[in-house]
């Protein structure tokens, strides 16, 4: 049987007066509308890799204040499995010199509506399902996120099944 391989990505759910910060993004060639979205790096914890992500594609500093929800999706075009990790916050200190990672040509506030129209452009289903999520209230405790080191975890190994 195949091993399954799972990309774990973070995605930043902001919104400010009506509109959501996304990123125009150039993936093979085409644009694509994205949440400042990308991939857990090794030893990173969920929180610092969207706090990263979002600055680095955004230029904006992230705040997460809670879990919007965990959305598991498989690509059928090219049969990658996504894992991600979406937290509601809210955003400060901008820097607009700084450049954006590569691929994001650039930043955009869109509303819902804005999205929609978009639909085709749109990097994944995941974007819109996480707009739909927000606007339908949905949030978690930050806590309901463990971030478990190898001693923590070690502690937990004695309870049994």
């Amino acid at each position: 049987m195949p091993s399954l391989k799972t990309d774990v990505t973070v995605a930043a759910m902001v919104e400010l007066q009506g509109r959501f910060l996304v990123v125009e993004e150039r993936i093979r060639g085409r644009l694509v509308i994205n949440q400042p979205a990308g991939h857990v790096e090794d030893r990173e914890s969920l929180l610092a890799a969207v706090i990263r992500e979002s600055r680095e594609e955004t230029a904006w500093r992230f705040e997460p204040q809670s879990l919007l929800g965990v959305y598991h999706w498989r690509n059928p075009d090219n049969g990658v499995t996504t894992l991600r990790f979406a937290f509601r916050g809210q955003v400060s200190d901008h820097r607009p010199q700084q450049q954006l990672d590569h691929p994001v040509v650039r930043t955009l506030w869109l509303t819902p509506a804005e999205l929609q129209a978009r639909a085709n452009s749109l990097r994944s289903p995941l974007v819109l399902r996480c707009v739909d999520d927000w606007l339908a209230g949905k949030s978690l405790p930050l806590n309901a996120v463990a971030d478990l080191d190898l001693e923590t975890a070690r502690h937990l190994q004695t309870v049994e099944i």
